[in-house]
């Protein structure tokens, strides 16, 4: 039977190297989509620049491609940063994103001068130009703003719509204020703003409604502040496929519609037209991914059959987060025929949980213990995701290219998981013949 190539590589035999459940990565689909982004983006608009989102996929080697394929990064959190900069990645190419943001976060970004701190929140803003100050450290900043548009996408990944967590509202006094403050903090540069709408979208609509508003909100504060939106981020979000059969969803769907509305309403509004950035991580890493598992039950029962694997929610939570859709293959039989006998199966995962189902219906042919399961378009969101829960390891992250193949995270072993814990003195042994009571 054939097996299941991944950027020139054998998938079992990458199983028998490696072990299982495991993360595999194409690293020249992640460049291909890199170079995407400056072929239709950047190429095409002169005041351009474009960031990485790395909340959606981030190692060392991760950050190490992004600075050679000259995109900037963005992160969410101190460790993001820190795993940024240990890599040697650019801090003037780094933005730091996210709302909730501890004074510990902000004072590192500082430290570090990293390019542009994107601002959520008023008390973010206050807390911000404090530290500044104190630290004698200028920061260019922007201020993110809820668009108020709520795109066709799960509510969980909705993230610009009216009483959002995220942002400040275009509505109302809170932006007035905002901007008032940064343009009055000694020690920030006001640059402009940032909006995100949500991911997993796969039509530009929801994003040129944002675009329309935002603009109208950049001529209300040049109007009342004489400020100039000298930069505008205009997010990400845009769609990844499911499966490689699938159409590919080219950048330019989304980017030439906005820069169209954002061209014609400056002009119709008498602004000068701002350097202009997008954000994207999902659609630049998801589909270089595939997940590997192995079947170790195949279970029928009356009106349901099981593919029992040995990863599941632990690995990627987002079928139980959000109903994520996968498609699957079996990577040692791939080009097995499908009968018309086959079953609808649901691949179950090994968590203590019914929601631990990671693909809920799927026609295989006949698996049995030992398969190897392919899970398709999981670059994104799985490894960032991932947890201890059922003090399950975290699965090895491998990168190939042209057939080669590197561990770029190890493995984590049932030591890793005992790194952190401490005993108290109090329940400590009481010698070396010690027994549980009766």
């Amino acid at each position: 039977m054939a097996h299941l190539f991944w950027g020139g590589a054998d998938c079992v035999q990458l199983v028998e190297r490696f072990g299982t459940p495991l993360y595999v990565l194409d690293e020249t689909v992640i460049r291909a989509r890199c170079a995407e982004v400056r072929k239709d983006f950047l190429d095409r608009w002169p005041k351009s620049s474009a960031s990485y989102a790395s909340k959606a996929f981030l190692t060392q080697a991760m950050a190490r491609i992004v600075e050679d394929e000259e995109l900037g990064l963005d992160v969410v959190s101190l460790g993001e940063l820190h795993t940024a900069l240990s890599s040697g990645f650019p801090a003037s190419r780094i933005e730091m994103h996210g709302n909730a943001k501890s004074e510990a976060e902000l004072s590192a970004a500082l430290d570090a001068g990293i390019g542009r701190i994107i601002v959520d929140g008023l008390m973010e803003l206050e807390v911000l130009a404090e530290l500044a100050a104190r630290k004698g450290r200028r920061s260019e900043i922007l201020l993110r703003v809820a668009p108020g548009i709520a795109p066709n996408t799960h509510a969980y990944i909705t993230t610009g719509q009216e009483g959002s967590k995220f942002g400040l509202p275009l509505d109302g006094d809170l932006l007035p204020q905002a901007v008032r403050k940064a343009l009055e903090a000694e020690w920030l540069e006001l640059r402009g703003l940032h909006f995100h709408v949500g991911s997993q979208i796969f039509e530009p609509e929801a994003h040129v409604r944002s675009v329309v508003r935002v603009v109208s909100a950049m001529r209300r504060l040049k109007e009342d502040f004489g400020f100039c939106t000298r930069e505008l981020n205009l997010g990400g979000g845009f769609g990844a496929r499911s499966h490689p059969s699938e159409p590919h969803v080219p950048l330019s769907l989304f980017t030439d519609a906005m820069m169209q509305a954002l061209v014609r309403d400056c002009a119709a509004g008498g602004l000068e037209l701002p350097h202009v950035s997008i954000e994207t991580g999902r659609w630049i890493v998801s589909e270089a991914g595939i997940t590997l598992y192995r079947v170790e039950t195949v279970k029928e029962l009356p009106g349901v059959n099981y593919i029992g694997v040995d990863g599941g929610m632990a690995d990627n939570p987002r079928p139980a987060l959000y109903q994520a859709v996968y498609e699957a293959a079996l990577a040692n039989r791939v080009d097995a025929p499908l009968s018309r006998e086959a079953k609808r199966m649901s691949v179950a995962g090994k968590c203590c949980e019914t929601g631990d189902i990671l693909i809920e219906d799927v026609r295989l042919p006949s698996p049995r213990r030992g398969d190897i399961l392919a899970l398709f378009n999981t670059g994104a969101y799985t490894f960032s995701m991932a947890s201890n829960y059922n003090r399950l390891c975290r699965p090895a992250v491998v990168l190939v290219k042209g057939g080669e193949a590197e561990v770029i995270v190890e493995r984590q072993t049932p030591d890793d998981l005992l790194r952190g814990d401490r005993i108290p003195q109090r329940l400590a042994r009481k010698g070396a013949n010690w027994e549980r009571g009766p």
